[in-house]
């Protein structure tokens, strides 16, 4: 808490918890023109489990950068994922994290 009384919230993480040993593997958003911001917030929020807000935060950065991470987690879990997202029409990828 700081000398003014207001306190800040901590930044979100957003990763999933690997199995030991697992190496990280990102899920990443690409910006596609098909589809209707409000639906692609929906199916993130809905698919990746992410707070409405974040989701969007996701769609928006997607939309204005091109490609936005989603969520860090396992390679399995991962192209789950993406298939997921796939499924409902919207454009995303897996990569090795490696940072």
């Amino acid at each position: 808490m700081s000398d003014s009384g207001t306190a800040t919230a901590p930044i979100p993480v957003r990763t999933r918890p690997t199995p030991k040993g697992l190496p990280p593997w990102k899920v990443l958003l690409h910006n596609d023109r098909r589809n209707y911001m409000e639906y692609v917030v929906a199916v993130v929020s809905e698919t990746v489990r992410l707070p409405r807000l974040e989701a969007q935060r996701c769609m928006l950065e997607a939309h204005r950068k091109g490609v936005s991470l989603l969520v860090t987690t396992h390679r399995e879990h991962a192209e789950l994922l993406v298939e997921q997202l796939r499924s409902r029409r919207l454009v995303a990828t897996t990569e090795p994290d490696e940072t």
